[in-house]
């Protein structure tokens, strides 16, 4: 990339996550040499959100989605933009053209799958071709849990010379106390960007757990092993487990595609395994049994929903999306600050092997697992793809586990999300 005065730049930073990204940002910048800026259309209107939260960007930078000079004038200046600018469908592809055009890396928190699979299909050879890597869907989806499951199958070869042909995902989350908030599971961005990506002709992709892979009968055997399943299931502790919450149709995409590439390019035959994942519901012994079964079965319906939703035709899901969109909350409704550091979460994965072995790789985080932990997450992605030689040198479209490789996972400790692989039993 040559000679940079920046090394990220937080593209969108007056967001309800983006203002989390520049926060984390300015905690790791204290006493290093890090270069990092924020970037909004409004830069009065930046530092002013920014200072609410005690923070002060060493740089505000002027740029706009509807101004391509702009974003690669800015793409031009930094080794990394990170992009908050959502929902993503409508607004991602420009600085995608931008940060190929000037030679940075571009990382994003979109769950919109079908976009994802437009910039793979439109862009991967050309960021290739620059030496840039696209990576996307970085935040709680689908960052850990990409990176476990690369852990787990790289420890799996090096521990009994074999992959993978199950891994089973299971997270729980202790909320701060008090009474739950409708702003604690979903901010007004994530849900403009549902109803930016409703409209799509190609919606389908988001139920297909090989929606990111091009190759047609590496991508078949996936969805012969691994369907995207939603009923209620317990697990062999007898815990009750409820589809992933937000939604049950990014992670698999992701984690498929990243498996898919890696025994692309360790010249092996590709092979699908069985990927599962789920939320635990609460705990206790039977007499709460009915009442945990009662909320998975609720979360099951409305993902069973979304599915069908995305099968009607795009007319009716236009007309549908609008009307949620003139009563739903805007943009900049989110969780209150003083609800977003009390959250602790445990992401554990289990992986067998063909023979039966097993690897165990655990995830124990703090602070919300949306926007918390999802902005320093980024915040700490955007670090290493400046850092040179920290990531693996590879370009193109990346998965997270892909662009960042299982080497780094300890970095992600300064970011409150520490991983772990659990002894050889």
């Amino acid at each position: 990339m040559g000679d940079r005065d920046l090394d990220v730049v937080v593209l969108g930073a007056t967001g309800v996550t983006g203002r989390r990204v520049a926060a984390y940002l300015a905690e790791r910048s204290a006493g290093t040499d890090l270069r990092w800026a924020a970037a909004a259309r409004d830069p009065a209107k930046l530092r002013r959100q920014l200072a609410e939260d005690g923070v002060s960007a060493p740089e505000t930078i002027v740029a706009a989605i509807g101004d391509p000079a702009s974003l690669l004038a800015l793409a031009a200046r930094t080794h990394v933009v990170l992009d908050l600018v959502g929902p993503y469908t409508l607004h991602g592809r420009p600085v995608v053209e931008a940060c190929i055009a000037g030679g940075a890396h571009y990382a994003d928190l979109t769950g919109e799958i079908p976009f994802v699979r437009g910039i793979i299909d439109h862009f991967d050879e050309r960021a290739r071709d620059a030496g840039v890597k696209i990576v996307q869907v970085c935040g709680f989806e689908a960052l850990p849990a990409d990176l476990a499951t690369l852990l787990a199958a790289e420890t799996a070869r090096e521990r009994f010379g074999e992959g993978l042909a199950s891994v089973d995902l299971e997270v729980s989350f202790k909320p701060p106390p008090g009474l739950p908030r409708p702003s604690d599971g979903m901010s007004g961005g994530t849900l403009q960007s549902l109803l930016a990506v409703a409209g799509a002709e190609n919606l389908d992709l988001i139920t297909d757990p090989a929606a990111l892979i091009a190759e047609e009968p590496t991508a078949a055997e996936v969805r012969r092993v691994s369907p995207i399943t939603l009923a209620p299931r317990r697990n062999h502790a007898g815990e009750v487990l409820a589809p992933m919450a937000p939604a049950p149709f990014i992670n698999p995409a992701v984690i498929h595609r990243t498996a898919a590439i890696s025994d692309a390019d360790a010249g092996r035959a590709p092979s699908a395994f069985r990927y599962r994942e789920g939320v635990v519901i609460g705990s206790g012994g039977p007499a709460t049994l009915p009442l945990r079964l009662g909320v998975a079965g609720a979360l099951s319906a409305t993902q069973l929903g979304l599915r069908s939703f995305a099968a009607a035709r795009p007319g009716v899901r236009r007309r549908v999306a609008g009307a949620l969109g003139r009563i739903g909350p805007g943009s900049g409704y989110g969780p209150a600050a003083s609800r977003l550091e009390g959250w602790r979460w445990l992401m554990e994965v289990t992986a067998l092997t063909p023979a039966g072995s097993s690897v165990e790789v655990r995830i124990d985080a703090d602070g919300h697992p949306g926007y918390l932990a999802t902005a320093r997450m980024l915040g700490e992605l955007g670090i290493l793809l400046a850092a040179d030689g920290a990531t693996p040198a590879r370009a193109g479209c990346l998965t997270p586990a892909l662009a960042l490789g299982s080497a780094c996972v300890e970095r992600f400790d300064l970011a409150r999300v520490r991983f772990s692989v659990l002894p050889q039993a």
